[in-house]
Formats: C-alpha cells, sequence, structure tokens
C-alpha cells in the first residue's frame, strides 16, 4: 500500500510547491507513479492492514464533487477504505423512500461515489445501522409502531416481526447498490447477521463490540455470533487502556472469532458541538492502537476504521466538519503508516497538506493550505477561534460599552453622545471585518455541502455572534436621535444640589 504514499513522501514539498489546484491529487498520482521504479520504497511499518476512513452522511454529507477531490488525498496519506454510514443519505425506494434526506443521493451520485472509491484503491464497507441509532427511521409515523419505547426514536423493538423484516430490506436495498462488498457493517444484531450471511454470501458483517464486552466467555462462544461476525473494538480516548484492550482481543479470540478490528477516531469524538478537532488528542488515540497492535496476539487485527463522526445523533448539532478534520485525520493515517507521530512525520504531513501547524491554522491568506476543503479548514479555525471572543470583548471588556451603554441604557436608548463616537466605529468596524470572513465562508461551503448544512452551520456558529453585534449598533442607532430625558431618580434632572 506504501508504493501509492512514496512518491508524495519522498519529497514532502511535492504537493505543496504546486499551483492549488482542486483535481490535481489523482493525475499527479499518475505522473509519480511513473517514477516508483528509480525510488527507494519505504517499508510500511503498520500492524494494519485495512485502514478504513469513515464518512459519517447522518450529518453535513459533502457533495459528490467533493470526494472527487478528496479520495486521492485519503489513499495518498495511507488509507485503503472507506466506512460509509449514509443513514437518510441513501437512496432507498418502495416504502423506504420516506427515509430519504431532501438532499439525499441519487442512485447515479452512489454510483459514482463508488466509482470514484475504486479509482483510488479505496474499498468500500456500508454501515448499516440496526436496531439502535434508528432515529432517522423511528421520527417517521409510519414506523412509530416500531419502536422498543413509545417515547424515544432510537431503538427499533425487536421482538416485532415487522421490526427484522424492515431492517432487512434496508440492507438488501444497501447491498444492492454495493455488489460484491467484502465486509458490511450492521451495528450489532445476531439475527441481521444471520441473514447477511445466509442471503448476501461473500459479505461479512462487521459489529461494534460493546454489546458484547460483557457477555460471559462461554455465553459467547456457545452463541454462534462468532462464526457470523466481526467485532470491531472502538475506543476514542487519548487515554485508551491497551491492557484492557489487549485482554478483550484475548477474550475474543478464545470465544471464536476469528478476526477482529479497532476504531479510532480523527474528528467528532470530544463534544457534541465542537468545531475544530483536538489534532494531539487523536494522535494520541492513534498511538495508543499502535501499541495494542503491537502488543497484542500477532496478526489478530484485520484493520483499523478511523471514524469521523459528524452528529453525536440524528438530532443532535453537527461537530467538526470533515474538511475542517482533514489535519487530523491527515496526522492520524501517517501515524499508522509510519508506527507513530515522531517530528519527520510531523513536518511531512504539514508540508504535504500546505500548512504550518497541525493544531490551529494561520491567519486566513492566500497559501493558508493545499488541501481539498482547506479554504473551509482556514475560515471555519479564523470564526471558531476569535468571532464570538472579539465580540465578548467589545461587549463585556470595552469601557466605553461597560460604562456609558450598558444593558440598562440600552434597554432605555440613552447614552451621552460623545460615547457614540467612542463605540459605533469599533463596532462597525467589527461587524464589517467579520462580515466578510463570513461571506468568504458561506461562499466555499456552498461548493462543498447542501445548502440546508450551509444554512445550520451558519446559523449555529456565526448568527448568535453577530446578532449581539447588530444588536449594538441597532441601539446605538436609536440612541443617538434626538429624545427628552427620562424622569427617573437614578438619572441627572439638570436641577442643583
Amino acid at each position: 500500500m506504501l508504493d501509492s504514499v512514496t512518491p508524495f513522501l519522498s519529497n514532502p514539498l511535492w504537493f505543496y510547491k504546486r499551483p492549488r489546484k482542486r483535481s490535481c491529487y489523482r493525475s499527479s498520482q499518475k505522473q509519480n507513479k511513473t517514477k516508483q521504479n528509480n525510488k527507494t520504497s519505504m517499508s510500511c511499518s503498520t500492524p494494519f492492514k485495512m485502514r478504513l476512513v469513515h464518512l459519517d452522511l447522518k450529518g453535513a454529507p459533502p457533495k459528490v464533487s467533493y470526494f472527487s477531490e478528496v479520495f486521492p488525498l485519503f489513499h495518498a496519506l495511507g488509507a485503503n477504505g472507506l466506512l460509509i454510514e449514509y443513514e437518510d443519505m441513501f437512496p432507498y425506494e418502495g416504502h423506504l423512500r420516506l427515509l430519504r434526506a431532501k438532499h439525499a443521493y441519487s442512485h447515479s451520485e452512489v454510483t459514482e461515489i463508488l466509482r470514484l472509491a475504486r479509482l483510488s484503491e479505496l474499498e468500500v464497507v456500508p454501515l448499516v445501522q440496526t436496531f439502535g441509532h434508528m432515529e432517522f427511521v423511528l421520527k417517521h409515523a409510519a414506523f412509530v409502531h416500531l419502536r422498543e419505547v413509545a417515547l424515544f426514536p432510537n431503538t427499533l423493538n425487536p421482538h416485532e416481526a415487522e421490526s427484522l423484516a424492515l431492517v432487512k430490506d434496508m440492507i438488501d436495498q444497501i447491498l444492492e447498490l454495493h455488489r460484491g462488498v467484502r465486509w458490511l457493517h450492521i451495528g450489532c444484531d445476531e439475527a441481521v447477521a444471520s441473514h447477511v450471511v445466509s442471503q448476501h454470501p461473500g459479505t461479512t458483517p462487521l459489529v461494534w463490540d460493546d454489546m458484547l464486552r460483557d457477555i460471559p466467555q462461554e455465553q459467547l462462544q456457545a452463541s454462534g455470533v462468532p462464526q457470523l461476525v466481526e467485532p470491531v473494538l472502538w475506543d476514542y480516548g487519548a487515554d485508551l487502556d491497551v491492557h484492557s484492550k489487549i485482554f478483550l482481543m484475548g477474550k475474543y479470540q478464545e470465544c471464536g472469532f476469528q478476526r477482529l478490528w479497532a476504531a479510532s477516531a480523527f474528528k467528532g469524538a470530544t463534544g457534541a458541538s465542537q468545531a475544530l478537532p483536538p489534532v494531539e488528542h487523536h494522535i494520541r488515540n492513534h498511538e495508543q492502537w499502535l501499541q495494542v497492535a503491537g502488543r497484542g496476539p500477532v496478526d489478530s487485527l484485520q484493520g483499523i476504521i478511523l471514524t469521523g463522526w459528524q452528529r453525536y445523533d440524528h438530532f443532535s448539532v453537527l461537530c467538526e466538519l470533515l474538511p475542517v478534520g482533514i489535519p487530523s485525520l491527515a496526522a492520524c493515517l501517517q501515524s499508522l503508516v509510519h508506527g507513530g507521530f515522531g517530528d519527520d512525520v510531523k513536518l511531512r504531513v504539514q508540508h504535504f497538506l500546505g500548512v504550518s501547524s497541525l493544531e490551529t491554522m494561520d491567519p486566513v491568506s492566500e497559501g493558508a493550505g493545499s488541501f481539498p476543503g482547506s479554504d473551509i479548514h482556514a475560515l471555519v479555525t479564523q470564526i471558531s477561534l476569535h468571532l464570538h471572543s472579539s465580540v465578548d470583548i467589545l461587549l463585556e471588556r470595552n469601557r466605553f460599552v461597560t460604562g456609558w451603554f450598558s444593558p440598562y441604557h440600552r434597554r432605555r436608548k440613552y447614552i451621552h453622545p460623545v460615547m457614540i463616537q467612542h463605540i459605533q466605529p469599533e463596532a462597525l468596524s467589527l461587524l464589517n471585518r467579520w462580515s466578510n470572513l463570513v461571506q468568504q465562508l458561506e461562499a466555499a461551503l456552498q461548493l462543498t455541502f447542501y445548502p440546508d448544512t450551509v444554512e445550520e452551520w451558519l446559523e449555529e456558529n456565526v448568527l448568535p455572534s453577530m446578532q449581539r453585534l447588530q444588536g449594538l449598533l441597532q441601539d446605538l442607532g436609536e440612541a443617538a436621535a434626538p429624545r427628552p430625558p427620562p424622569a427617573s431618580p437614578g438619572w441627572d434632572t439638570g436641577q442643583n444640589p
């Protein structure tokens, strides 16, 4: 696999020195492959044969055009597969058609996504949630009767025959468009696993392992589950307990599971409303998984899934957008490829992406990044780090605002005229500065995402601060209009003491 990475990483500045073209990855890969025979290939030190990047499409699903840009980058950084969690972005048919989101991919778009994945040598593994995390299904009136608990739409009632039929239909429709896949992630359910194995031979179900961890070893061994599925051990913590993971791997092997998987995180695991991924946290998480793989049973891990959650559930807010998570993903993938994240790997990733730092980008400027979506990354970083705080400084720490235009003054639209000259220019300057950056971000987001994503992200992360600024300026304008002073014991009425 590393053969494809060698031409890029043998010269860390290879990509950074080129003009910023949105389609340069694939063409440059082809050009550099012809030079491979003249280069000394690097040895891949990763214990993970499969390295799957998770695409969580239940929030901020990118347009297909963005996948055409970013898939070659995934491959170049060391990924060789994708775990695609479609949720309501899949073009379900028949009685399941109502599950489609407003901007759900069409059949032809899914086919194009799969074609783009093949071009970048990324093996696709679809993910279908079964029984748990079913909000996108059970929120609809047509399926409310299938809830396990009537009030909550997250879990399907496993005792209803219609529930199993529903899940089987979802799986069959997805596998119809993903013929020949070696794996299908089904969340966790034995009955569904049996259906996959019997109706789709050659496709092995993957399951999250948290439902298996506490089952007694003898019971798990006798259940027949180890012959049906491959468990995915997930842990997204920077302080992952290596010894407990090794112990768990041993337990699963003794129960009869032939292959195991790991699941890490490059974003979407440190806060439901997180806007910027803490890169050091995610790098540490992958370094811990490298320790697990290195010290655990030999060749027991089939691969690792680098999860990139976009929502904590169907109803939660958006966390880090995919373009914003690219530097973290690059660092994590390269950590896996090279067996760690030393200074040489760090510099290689920074040069490769055209950034000066992986934690926070330089101030917005031309050339702040050279990867697909780097403009979104740079602008989101600026806004997330400075918009709210800059408004707070003006409204809560500016002595003219706090001293002469407090909430009490603003409600009464009352201010000393000279103070308008101290407050208004700074407020206007701040509003204009942020309005310009927000316009740039909105334009960049519109190229990559659908309108509902653009609207949601801006309304959640930008609008509150902008409204505070606009409110201050509106109150200033109204206070500047001539009006008689209020007759209040708290104000000077003009009488001599």
